[in-house]
């Protein structure tokens, strides 16, 4: 069977665009907010119009409408899609190749926008598939137990009553919307837990404070509250019915959206570091010679052609993953799969580029260190390194949660 691996050329456009963000707005403006953390990045506004026009005309992209722009259409057996997934992965590999903090800053291109796409009903997809979600799963309790919720939402009525604490919510503060995860009845264990779309704006929300981080310092991190929040009960997000045999699917099928978006991310970064430290070997006098045996040149160009191959690798598998989720093909093994690979590679990548480049690559003249420091939240977040392993060692032997932990 035939593969290839080039991306369609219906995205040539896309991917330029997002390339010249990175170069012309993210770059120029990077070091600036990393030191200026909680800084609204106000260069952000013209993308933010962009966008917004975006999401007016429905394109993918713009929200979690995007999303599932294909998924609508009748397709012919054996068609190729490569649809909004796909879309949203290069987006945010291009974004993140200028600046993952200030790429997690984008209007409508927030996790929480992942989350509807992936559970939301066609209605739903009306109502909230053009707003800029943040997502908020994490509690003072648990980390990447997302089974551990201890939020809760109560039906009162034709409303919910959200009560609970989330901790590292992405874009809290500047994001319009939250999809706040909680549980509908706590004696049904981890099928109760359902997502909710709450305006942050809202009573009973309030962004109790921003975290201050190693890296994505562009990016706000916020703790946020909820006591008493009353929401419409339509915006409990697919079916309110707790189907125990099901388990925990609609919070997987959550992540199989968002964790190819933060292999994209990782992806992204770890190619500026490469291209950053080919630039400084040259300038050392090192050539890069493929034609050669890794063993037979130096050892650092050695170790930047080890690089630059785990690389292809972490970026070839988030293309699977994405393309798999366009064409409608379960992919939870190889969403869990490129996270993994990508976030690991992302750190290994970015921290091997600081030691290469030597004081370059130390100090604050590059961007290497900086790089270095923003790659390590991508191994972490939606589920941690260990997690994936953990994940991806359950679907490969066919073991449950309860007999491989």
């Amino acid at each position: 069977m035939a593969i290839n691996l080039e991306l369609p050329k219906k995205f040539d456009a896309n991917i330029d665009q997002a390339r010249q963000a990175a170069l012309q707005v993210f770059r120029p403006i990077s070091r600036k907010y990393d030191l200026a953390e909680h800084e609204y990045p106000v260069e952000l506004d013209t993308l933010a119009a962009l966008y917004d026009g975006l999401a007016e005309a429905g394109q993918a992209g713009a929200g979690a409408a995007g999303g599932r722009a294909d998924a609508a259409k009748e397709r012919p057996e054996g068609y190729n899609v490569n649809g909004g997934n796909m879309q949203s992965i290069i987006n945010s590999l291009e974004a993140s190749y200028g600046d993952v903090g200030l790429m997690l800053s984008i209007p409508y291109q927030g996790l929480g926008n992942a989350a509807i796409a992936a559970v939301a009903t066609d209605e739903q997809l009306q109502s909230f598939g053009k707003v800029w979600a943040a997502m908020a799963i994490t509690e003072p309790s648990f980390g990447s137990d997302s089974a551990a919720v201890t939020a809760t939402a109560v039906l009162d009525g034709d409303e919910y009553v959200l009560n609970g604490e989330k901790i590292f919510v992405t874009a809290g503060s500047r994001a319009s919307h939250i999809v706040v995860w909680a549980s509908v009845d706590k004696s049904l264990g981890r099928a109760a837990i359902k997502s909710f779309v709450v305006p942050r704006d809202h009573p009973g929300v309030t962004v109790a404070r921003l975290e201050e981080k190693l890296g994505i310092r562009a990016s706000d991190t916020a703790v946020i509250v909820f006591d008493d929040c009353r929401i419409p009960k339509e915006n409990l997000l697919g079916s309110p019915e707790v189907d125990v045999k099901k388990g925990f699917g609609g919070v997987m099928q959550t992540f199989d959206n968002t964790r190819p978006m933060v292999a994209a991310m990782a992806v992204g970064v770890a190619r500026a570091s490469l291209e950053e430290l080919r630039s400084v070997l040259e300038e050392a006098g090192l050539t890069i010679d493929y034609d050669r045996p890794a063993v037979d040149q130096p050892a650092a160009v050695a170790e930047f052609i080890r690089l630059e191959s785990d690389w292809e690798a972490a970026y070839l598998m988030t293309l699977r993953a994405a393309w798999m989720a366009d064409n409608k093909i379960p992919n939870s093994l190889e969403a869990s799969m490129s996270k993994a690979k990508a976030g690991r590679t992302g750190t290994d990548v970015t921290n091997k580029a600081v030691e290469l480049a030597g004081t370059v690559g130390y100090s604050e003249r590059s961007l290497l260190e900086k790089w270095a420091r923003d790659s390590k939240i991508l191994d972490i977040f939606e589920g941690t390194q260990q997690i994936q392993q953990l994940i991806i060692a359950r679907r490969v032997l066919n073991k449950s949660s309860a007999e491989l932990r």
